[in-house]
C-alpha cells in the first residue's frame, strides 16, 4: 500500500554506473539494468516499488558517470540521506554521489537543456588493461585528432540527423541542437565530447564509427557533412563499441546539487 500523494516528496538523484554488465539503463523484462537495480533498492528499503525517470536512456555496455534521475515517495527519510541509504544496496557497479529534494513539477528528463557525452579512443599499439573497459582499443591505422575535430564543427547549430539514428528510436523526428563539439588527442587517447538538447537512439557510437573513418583518412571532413546532411544512414556502417562511450552530465536551468558533483565526474585519461 503506498501513502498518500500529500506526503509524497520528489527526489533528484546523481548516478554513477560502469556500464559493462549492464543491458543499458532502462528496466527491461529479461536483462539486467540500471533503472531496475535503483529500482530495487529503493523498493527494498520503502517496502512498495517505486519508478525513477532518467535523463537519458543509455545502451548496453555504455558507462554513466552522472546521470540524473527522479523519483517520488512519501518517506522520513531526509532527502540529502538518500544517496546514502541506496549505496547500501546496491552492487559495486552503481553508485549515487548525491541526492537532493527537487519541486514536483521538475523531471530528470524533460527539465533538461543539454545532455553530454564523451567518448574514449586509445590508440596505443599494446593493449592496457586498465584503459579496456572504457576505451575503443583503435590501432589499426593513425587517427588525426585535428581533421575529426574539424569534421565536427558543422554539427553545431539545428539539424536533421537521421544518418546517426539507429532503428528502434522512440522519437518522432530526428532533428537535434548541438551545442558543443570537441575532439582533442593527449599522447595515445583521443577524447570525443558532444553536447546536445537530447540525442538519437545509438547516434553517438555511429558517429564515432563514422569520424573513425575521417580520422584515417578513408573519408574527408567534406564527406561526413555530406554523409549526415543528406541523411545518408545507408552510408553509416559502423557503430563503435559501447565501452569507449560515458554518459558525462546533464545541464538543468536549476539543480540543488552542487556542480562539483556531477559536472565532470568522469576522469579523463592521460599517461602524464
Amino acid at each position: 500500500m503506498t501513502p498518500s500523494n500529500l506526503d509524497v516528496k520528489r527526489i533528484a538523484l546523481v548516478v554513477q554506473y560502469i556500464g559493462t554488465n549492464f543491458h543499458g539503463w532502462q528496466r527491461q523484462p529479461h536483462h539486467h539494468s540500471v533503472q531496475e537495480e535503483i529500482e530495487t533498492a529503493i523498493a527494498l528499503t520503502v517496502g512498495y516499488p517505486v519508478t525513477i525517470h532518467g535523463a537519458g536512456r543509455t545502451d548496453s555496455g555504455v558507462h554513466g558517470a552522472a546521470q540524473v534521475a527522479h523519483f517520488d515517495i512519501a518517506s522520513s527519510i531526509p532527502p540529502e540521506r538518500w544517496a546514502k541509504v541506496l549505496n547500501t544496496r546496491l552492487g559495486d557497479d552503481v553508485f549515487i554521489r548525491a541526492s537532493a529534494e527537487v519541486s514536483r513539477d521538475w523531471h530528470a528528463c524533460f527539465s533538461a537543456l543539454a545532455r553530454r557525452y564523451r567518448y574514449t579512443i586509445y590508440t596505443g599499439k599494446i593493449p592496457n588493461l586498465f584503459l579496456k573497459p572504457f576505451t575503443w582499443h583503435y590501432y589499426h591505422h593513425p587517427l588525426d585528432a585535428e581533421i575529426m575535430a574539424e569534421a565536427l564543427q558543422p554539427l553545431l547549430g539545428t539539424h536533421d540527423f537521421s544518418a546517426f539514428r539507429r532503428a528502434g528510436s522512440p522519437r518522432p523526428h530526428s532533428f537535434l541542437e548541438v551545442q558543443d563539439v570537441s575532439c582533442h588527442r593527449i599522447e595515445d587517447l583521443i577524447h570525443i565530447e558532444i553536447q546536445a538538447s537530447g540525442f538519437l537512439y545509438g547516434m553517438v557510437r555511429l558517429l564515432v564509427g563514422l569520424l573513425v573513418e575521417v580520422g584515417s583518412r578513408v573519408r574527408s571532413p567534406l564527406e561526413f557533412k555530406e554523409i549526415w546532411e543528406n541523411q545518408r544512414r545507408d552510408l553509416v556502417k559502423y557503430s563503435a563499441p559501447a565501452k569507449g562511450l560515458c554518459f558525462l552530465r546533464v545541464h538543468y536551468p536549476e539543480f540543488p546539487i552542487p556542480e562539483s558533483v556531477w559536472y565532470n565526474s568522469q576522469p579523463i585519461f592521460t599517461f602524464s
